[in-house]
């Protein structure tokens, strides 16, 4: 295995790549902002600029990925240890003010993403990019692994009337992008005229998943402990949406969904026995599971359900079998299942369900317990041309 090296490993050893980053700096970045060492991005950068780096900004979910859930706010803040001011982008504003951007002249962007449209950190980098526009602001993104692959492509496209917060951009759920690949995504395609440049990876392979890439896993956000969680992610972000719950509150958090009540092992016989009735068999295994939330959903209540295991990523089709997941939910339940309606990610109008699918078809498809064909069609639309404007950016 040959380790891949990140965009901020190359900028911290290649001079020529350092001559880019002009005047004061601005470092976006979280707690997997690390090199192969697990040397923290901030030190590396104050080490190689000095002075230079006079501003930082956190994410959703915080500067030191701390926060667990949507819509709860970090503040700003000088940084005790590094002495210089850390902006919140997932505070009062989720778009950088004038004010943060004051005195900046390159914008580094280091952020691990995880390969799907509604984590929210390709959203930040995309309000960063329209805030940047006639602003003499270079951005740089420092480019990262997409840890469940670069080819595979799920989940529906984004409908205009559902672009939120968790969705900005008209991409599929599973897009198969890097980071730096969805920032050339949004100034090539939909023509976001900002200065833009992304210093690649040596050795990434669109094949490769996170653990071909030779890197330590350092969690994204506080729910997604191991490599595993990002690939069933692209899938069980979906239970958000609804009463099931995705084991927010247990150790592996969105590997896991279940609901108080169901016994867990005719549950996963029936379930099993309906996907692999339609096809849906290769690249995982399911387990029948207890397991007791300690906060947020069903908190305090043993919940039945299943354990979504990957085996073979490259076949694995977590969103396909996350969907079917929760239509058998919805069979076992009846009414007691429930599409949640509370706020989501500042959205007050519209189910959390179709913002995260980009559709309000597929959650009809549920209610009619509708068949594995039937989600294709929805799932398909738009595909082609996807595919066509994608391949004009890819940067490997």
């Amino acid at each position: 295995m040959t380790k891949v090296i990140t965009g901020l490993e190359r900028l911290i050893t290649e001079k020529p790549l350092q001559d880019k980053i002009k005047g004061n700096i601005g470092y976006l970045c979280h707690s997997a902002s690390i090199d192969s060492q697990f040397n923290t991005g901030v030190v590396l950068l104050q080490n190689l600029f000095g002075k230079r780096l006079i501003k930082l900004f956190g994410p959703q979910h915080g500067f030191v990925t701390d926060v667990q859930d949507n819509m709860v706010e970090t503040t700003h803040y000088t940084h005790p240890y590094f002495k210089i001011p850390v902006y919140s982008l997932y505070s009062e504003t989720r778009t950088p003010t004038d004010e943060m951007l004051e005195g900046i002249e390159t914008m580094i962007v280091d952020l691990q993403d995880v390969g799907t449209r509604v984590y929210t950190y390709i959203s930040t980098l995309s309000l960063l990019m329209e805030k940047c526009v006639g602003k003499n602001i270079k951005i740089v993104v420092l480019d990262r692994p997409n840890p469940v692959g670069g080819e595979m492509i799920e989940g529906c496209i984004l409908k205009p009337d559902y672009k939120s917060f968790v969705g900005r951009y008209p991409i599929p759920q599973r897009h198969s992008l890097t980071m730096g690949e969805v920032g050339m995504y949004g100034k090539k395609i939909l023509n976001t005229d900002c200065d833009l440049e992304v210093i690649t990876m040596k050795h990434w392979s669109r094949s490769h998943f996170w653990q071909d890439t030779g890197l330590p896993w350092v969690l994204p956000s506080p729910n997604l402990p191991t490599p595993e969680g990002a690939i069933t992610f692209a899938g069980t972000v979906l239970f958000e949406g609804t009463n099931i719950s995705e084991g927010r509150g247990t150790t592996r958090a969105l590997e896991v969904a279940g609901f108080p009540g169901i016994e867990s092992f005719s549950f996963c016989d029936r379930l099993k026995k309906r996907l692999h009735g339609e096809g849906l068999i290769e690249g995982f295994n399911l387990r029948p599971i207890i397991f007791l939330p300690t906060f947020q959903k069903h908190q305090g209540l043993n919940c039945g359900g299943i354990h979504i295991h990957p085996t073979e990523n490259a076949k694995f089709q977590s969103w396909s079998v996350s969907q079917m997941i929760c239509r058998e939910f919805k069979r076992e339940l009846g009414e007691k299942f429930e599409f949640h309606n509370r706020p989501y990610e500042y959205e007050f109008h519209k189910l959390a369900i179709d913002l995260i699918n980009g559709t309000d078809e597929v959650r009809h498809w549920v209610n009619n317990l509708g068949s594995l064909e039937d989600l294709r069609k929805i799932e398909t639309q738009g595909f082609d041309n996807y595919n066509n404007e994608r391949e004009k950016i890819l940067l490997y």
